[in-house]
């Protein structure tokens, strides 16, 4: 499972970006996927639920077809600690339950898996804010219209300024490789 978290001072969403950047590093770099990491946290207790990065799970988890994103990974951590299936842990999240993440839920994917958007929209409210780093390049499934996806069903979606730079570099590792 997951390891100690750092301590985060309550409200700083940068410090809690930095620490999804953390994650994302993590991930294993290749040319046909983005290294994503995440953050759940209790807002009202300034509280880490749990963490994830792309790929950090393994393939086909819980069911579900193809590789593992990031924001997945937190929601089956969740899921597993519960002895709930993944789509019920809307039902033990707490109240002010806030979704860090270095690049926008995507909307849309090759692989046949659920989409993150989904995820959090079956979750039925229990996310009511998605923090993003960066909106999804348009390098793998064109336009990503996950934030007005989520906007529309009530989720405030809200992009942290000042980090783009190095999340796009950390969420690209491995792409360059492939162009050499």
């Amino acid at each position: 499972m997951d390891q100690p978290h750092p301590n985060i001072a309550a409200g700083d969403h940068k410090g809690y970006m930095e620490y999804a950047l953390e994650r994302a590093r993590l991930s294993p770099p290749a040319s046909t996927k983005f290294c994503v990491g995440a953050v759940l946290v209790d807002a009202t207790k300034n509280e880490i639920l749990s963490t994830g990065y792309s790929l950090e799970l393994p393939r086909n988890s819980l069911g579900d077809p193809g590789s593992t994103h990031a924001e997945q990974c937190c929601f089956i951590k969740v899921a597993q600690k519960h002895g709930l299936p993944e789509e019920r842990i809307g039902e033990v999240l707490p109240e002010n339950t806030v979704l860090y993440t270095t690049m926008e839920p995507c909307n849309k994917r090759l692989s046949g898996n659920r989409t993150c958007v989904e995820r959090i929209l079956r979750l039925n409210g229990a996310i009511k804010i998605v923090y993003v780093g960066i909106k999804e390049p348009e390098i793998f499934v064109g336009e990503n219209d996950g934030r007005k996806r989520l906007e529309d069903a009530g989720v405030v979606v809200k992009m942290l300024e000042g980090m783009q730079y190095r999340i796009l570099k950390v969420s690209t590792t491995g792409h360059e490789a492939e162009t050499k």
